[in-house]
């Protein structure tokens, strides 16, 4: 914390378990005007005992922590205070975390990025009342309100066929996906199994026709 801090600062605080990325983030927050960090730690169950004592405005989380996951301890952190924002700051660009984030009361949700500018802006646009999320994100918030609910496929199903509507041969959606080609034919199997297909064709027809895609 800096000393000799006006009341009108906001008060911040890290959860992080990578040591230096969480210095990164206390010197980067500390050096903007109006905003401050009053604690750091590398867990949940740490920073649980101290939020009463801390008093944050928002708290910095990220997903993947020792112990208790930053989902659960955004739970409690609302249930503690739920005037404090929680803002999740993680690898994880899925729509399963980003779904289960926002139901725990996060509220925004920003993937790590090299350029740190983006993180100063995502916690001012938080304090002042926003929803700031990734570009990444909002494409995924965006999508899934617009995809039928009732889809018989799982997120992993949509994205082989999003990269089938695309053309992509099946060596560039295992690429991208960061699977073998043995589970891309396994998915597009499963694919044509619960739309009740044949082929490509037919499945990118019947998924334009229930808006699956």
């Amino acid at each position: 914390m800096r000393a000799g801090s006006a009341d009108n600062v906001q008060r911040i605080v890290i959860i992080e378990d990578n040591d230096e990325l969480r210095q990164t983030y206390e010197r980067l927050i500390n050096s903007v005007d109006d905003i401050e960090v009053v604690n750091t730690y590398s867990s949940c169950e740490e920073a649980l005992k101290k939020i009463d004592k801390d008093s944050p405005d928002l708290i910095l989380i990220d997903l993947s922590l020792p112990g208790m996951g930053g989902i659960e301890g955004t739970i409690r952190i609302r249930k503690i205070n739920p005037d404090i924002k929680v803002l999740i700051n993680t690898v994880h660009d899925d729509s399963d975390h980003v779904f289960d984030a926002f139901c725990a009361g996060a509220i925004g949700y920003i993937t790590k990025d090299p350029d740190l500018n983006d993180l100063i802006h995502a916690i001012k646009q938080a304090l002042s009342g926003g929803a700031p999320m990734s570009p990444k994100i909002s494409n995924l918030m965006i999508k899934s309100f617009h995809r039928n609910p009732e889809t018989p496929l799982t997120d992993r199903e949509t994205a082989v066929l999003n990269h089938l509507a695309k053309g992509k041969t099946y060596s560039y959606i295992a690429t991208d996906m960061a699977i073998s080609k043995d589970t891309v034919k396994t998915h597009i199997k499963h694919i044509y199994d619960k739309l009740q297909v044949n082929n490509k064709s037919e499945a990118l027809e019947r998924a334009r026709k229930d808006n699956l895609v």
